[in-house]
């Protein structure tokens, strides 16, 4: 296992660029292929390019919040209090690895951008207990957690296909979570993937090539932001001051925001979507931080480490444009269609929407552009429709270990690269591939 992790690692620093260069790559790959495998022209990949390029906008400040925002509740004194002491439990740097990747799996499970946040976080915790753990493996760890979001709570295509009036309706009918998130095939997969992934990440851990990393470098800059007023060198306690320093004002901001969080779960349920995680950690961080100085501060030192996630984006969107409008993504899905059968269908759509996943990074995008083509083959050769369906999430979900997309806020907040834990996520691929192919064709 070593030898194979040495192997993978030492690839991906030697040969993986920095992702804002991976998604340029991306970028001409899928340029090249759509003028090869499709009839569209220079000129109609451009177009497909720049006409797709702001359409993840939204998606894009949602993911800025949710790294912000999840920052500044964990630095908040009661949240680094609870991951000190969690992190107190991890005695030796295996007992981190296993730790972290629990953690992550089941806050990823329950929703996916509280586990990329919650994870990172408490990975920097536990390396600053466990100072002799590699770190490169330990945010490794927690990122791979991640590989179980699509089967979870969160999970964005056995939502929508439980969804009054979703685009699917008419073709399947609705498909309530009973029988995708909570059926037994899916919560077996989940179990073994539970079981397994800390395991192959204590397996990986090398303590004679481990990269450590010293504590005082993880500690986060508290005094990096200050108020105008005390640049200017002015003690005077001015009202305005008085304000950003009013606890008051952050109670009451605090409890109206708590307030409506009550009002949302009351009329919908528990349907944490993004928006609702980060509406939470925001009136969370405020509340907690005390006074609005503390909270903007915290603001501050989040925010410097949102820049990947603000330019690569939109770069990801133009890539996802050129699939979807030239037909490269449904000619994909379409190929699969072609050499499977009743038996190999759910694997073969698994692996399908790995693949698309690379180029279309966004599980709710992907399924309007493979849903209606995978349904409409799994009927035709009688494979359930809630089999597909999660067929289709598990693939979005798997190849995400070494798509540096969705690394970025873990990345961000660990002060990474890319190419310090890609080659550890590469096993993680293979071993996750396995099992889930295996649950999808067997149960």
């Amino acid at each position: 296992m070593n030898a194979l992790t040495n192997f993978t690692t030492r690839m991906m620093q030697r040969y993986l660029p920095d992702p804002f260069l991976f998604v340029i790559v991306l970028t001409f790959v899928v340029f090249g292929l759509g003028l090869i495998l499709t009839p569209s022209t220079p000129m109609d990949m451009v177009a497909h390019w720049g006409g797709g390029f702001w359409d993840l906008l939204e998606f894009a400040m949602q993911m800025v919040l949710i790294l912000v925002t999840g920052y500044v509740l964990a630095s908040s004194p009661f949240f680094k209090r609870i991951l000190q002491k969690l992190a107190g439990l991890a005695k030796s740097p295996g007992q981190a690895i296993v730790i972290v990747t629990l953690v992550s799996l089941m806050a990823s499970w329950i929703n996916w951008g509280f586990g990329l946040v919650i994870g990172a976080l408490f990975a920097k915790e536990l390396a600053k207990k466990v100072t002799t753990v590699d770190y490169r493996l330990l945010i490794a760890s927690a990122y791979s957690g991640f590989i179980v979001w699509h089967g979870g709570l969160a999970g964005s295509v056995p939502l929508t296909v439980a969804t009054s009036g979703n685009f699917t309706e008419d073709l399947i009918g609705l498909i309530p979570t009973t029988e995708t998130i909570f059926a037994p095939f899916n919560l077996a997969i989940v179990a073994a993937l539970f079981i397994t992934v800390p395991i192959l990440n204590r397996l990986m851990m090398d303590q004679k090539k481990a990269v450590n990393v010293d504590p005082a470098l993880l500690e986060d800059d508290e005094t990096a932001a200050t108020v105008d007023g005390d640049l200017l060198g002015s003690d005077e306690l001015t009202p305005a001051k008085r304000l950003e320093r009013s606890r008051l004002v952050s109670l009451v901001t605090g409890i109206l925001g708590i307030i409506f969080l009550i009002y949302y779960l009351v009329q919908n349920g528990f349907d944490l979507n993004l928006n609702i995680v980060n509406f939470l950690f925001l009136f969370l961080g405020i509340l907690l931080h005390g006074t609005p100085q503390n909270f903007l501060n915290s603001v501050a030192s989040a925010v410097k480490n949102a820049g990947g996630i603000i330019i690569q984006f939109p770069f990801y969107a133009g890539i996802m444009g050129m699939m979807v409008a030239s037909g490269l993504a449904a000619d994909v899905s379409q190929w699969f269609v072609s050499i499977s059968n009743e038996t190999t269908f759910p694997l073969f759509a698994f692996m399908s929407a790995g693949i698309v996943n690379f180029f279309v990074p966004s599980g709710g995008g992907q399924w309007a552009v493979q849903g209606p083509i995978m349904l409409t083959a799994g009927g035709e050769l009688g494979v359930d429709a809630a089999k597909t369906a999660m067929a289709v999430a598990w693939g979005d979900a798997w190849t995400n270990m070494i798509q540096p997309f969705w690394a970025l806020p873990a990345l961000a907040i660990a002060g990474l690269k890319a190419r310090d834990i890609m080659g550890f996520c590469v096993i993680v691929l293979f071993l996750s591939g396995i099992i889930i192919g295996l649950g999808l064709v067997l149960l």
